[in-house]
């Protein structure tokens, strides 16, 4: 489902505000029914002028309650009265004993008081004989609800404020523990811990902050591939210009000394383009790896470009048979003739380079669906099946088990190899660009009979893509 993160937001806060509207009806209606009756002590004050008023009714006479009567007035400020009552019904009618039980001309001392009316009630208070009623105005003092207006404050106010202050608090550590683990693994990671994630760190979660973390360990993975490779790069690089450069300064001390100067500048010419040639790869490799680009801008005869870059190999290796089966004809769209002919030239010549004189290298292309199969199998010496992979990794050579028969030949075929031995960035150049060309390549020793080794690329016939690059 889309928009996770937002639909539980509305579902906290939607059900935030109802628990804090039924909170708030809940807590008034339950406050204001609590207060709205008259205090015990009121009541028994009250019920105590009844009796007293009954009393002296019965004992003294109608003089002495009046000036009984009075003295409540005066003493309460308030109005009263006593009055008798007598119900007689008429027109065939009768009274049912619910009606006698419950008739009362005021109200009962154990009422609800209505909070919201000015004006007091009249309470009342029967006489024995329930014919007889002692009413009285209620006192300002006994009225309940003084408090009131501050609680319907604190309702309105200081709660609603309380309840969003919890959902705000809610609401916040829910969308802010993934951002304060993302940011401690975003300062992890730029203090060098590379293996910083955040994803393990949300094993719960499945919403917009989780795909913000997928996309930041995404981007980790990346940038340390990129960090670790870099690292090893440069320690390769360094490792590999040791040589030519220990080369050059003998070179440079037999110039100074007057020794086989010709060979001595020879030589230096020799491992400067071998360093040139070294740094060349080297960059390139690198902006392959790190811009990934997407070579995709040329259409052109892949049989066209196969055969130019297999009659250069031929005039280069003349000791060597090099077999084509190509069709005719076949055009691929949206791709780069300068990558991809890069990298085919790289397999071809790697190719003869590790097979024996006299014996052949053999090129096949066919098309299968929507894809070219280019597939270069060499005569040589194969690598271990468990080295297949590794052979497309910068600088690694396999030169033990690759030149364990015999080099080429002796003489001027011996020299030539030794001097054309690379310097292992060939297959690692040729994998980048096959990828920056959408394509795949692979490798695989020979199933036959011959010993050797073959190098698959499969190429889109029409490569298309939204970043567009060129070498």
């Amino acid at each position: 489902m889309k928009n996770k993160l937002l639909w539980r937001l509305w579902a906290i806060i939607g059900l935030g505000t109802v628990v804090l509207f039924l909170a708030i009806d809940w807590l008034t209606n339950h406050t204001e029914t609590s207060m709205s009756f008259i205090a015990d002590n009121h009541q028994q004050t009250l019920l105590n002028y009844g009796k007293q008023a009954e009393h002296i009714y019965l004992t003294q006479g109608e003089d002495a309650l009046a000036e009984y009567i009075k003295h409540i007035q005066l003493q309460e400020q308030t109005w009263a009265g006593v009055v008798t009552s007598k119900i007689t019904p008429f027109a065939d009618s009768e009274l049912v004993p619910l009606f006698t039980d419950y008739f009362q001309l005021g109200r009962g001392v154990e009422w609800k008081i209505h909070l919201y009316f000015a004006q007091n009630p009249i309470m009342e208070v029967p006489f024995v004989d329930d014919a007889t009623h002692l009413l009285i105005q209620l006192p300002q003092r006994m009225r309940p609800g003084a408090f009131l207006m501050m609680f319907r404050l604190l309702l309105q106010i200081a709660l609603p404020l309380i309840l969003l202050c919890l959902l705000t608090y809610v609401v916040y550590q829910h969308v802010m523990r993934p951002l304060k683990r993302l940011e401690k693994a975003t300062q992890e990671f730029s203090d060098g811990k590379l293996d910083a994630r955040v994803t393990p760190l949300l094993p719960k979660r499945h919403d917009e902050l989780t795909d913000i973390a997928a996309t930041f360990d995404k981007m980790a993975d990346r940038t340390s591939n990129l960090i670790q490779n870099q690292r090893q790069l440069l320690a390769d690089l360094s490792h590999e210009l040791r040589t030519p450069l220990a080369r050059i300064d003998m070179a440079v001390d037999f110039v100074e000394q007057n020794l086989n100067q010709a060979q001595a500048l020879e030589r230096l010419r020799y491992e400067a383009s071998t360093m040139r040639s070294l740094v060349e790869d080297t960059l390139t490799f690198s902006w392959l790896s790190t811009e990934l680009p997407s070579l995709n801008t040329e259409t052109f005869d892949l049989v066209e470009l196969i055969n130019v870059i297999c009659d250069d190999a031929k005039f280069e290796y003349p000791h060597n048979m090099l077999h084509c089966e190509l069709p005719e004809q076949a055009m691929i769209e949206n791709s780069s003739q300068v990558a991809l002919g890069q990298a085919i030239e790289n397999v071809i010549r790697n190719a003869l380079r590790y097979t024996p004189p006299e014996k052949a290298v053999s090129v096949h292309l066919k098309k299968l669906h929507n894809t070219y199969t280019l597939t270069i199998s060499d005569n040589g010496p194969g690598v271990p099946d468990a080295l297949c992979d590794d052979i497309f990794k910068p600088f690694f050579r396999v030169e033990k088990s690759r030149t364990a028969t015999k080099m080429r030949g002796e003489g001027e075929a011996a020299a030539h190899s030794q001097k054309n031995h690379g310097h292992g960035m060939g297959l690692a150049l040729a994998q980048r660009q096959v990828h920056a060309v959408g394509g795949e390549i692979s490798a695989h020793n020979r199933i036959d009979d011959t010993a050797g080794l073959t190098i698959a690329i499969a190429l889109p016939i029409n490569a298309t893509s939204t970043t567009l690059a060129s070498v």
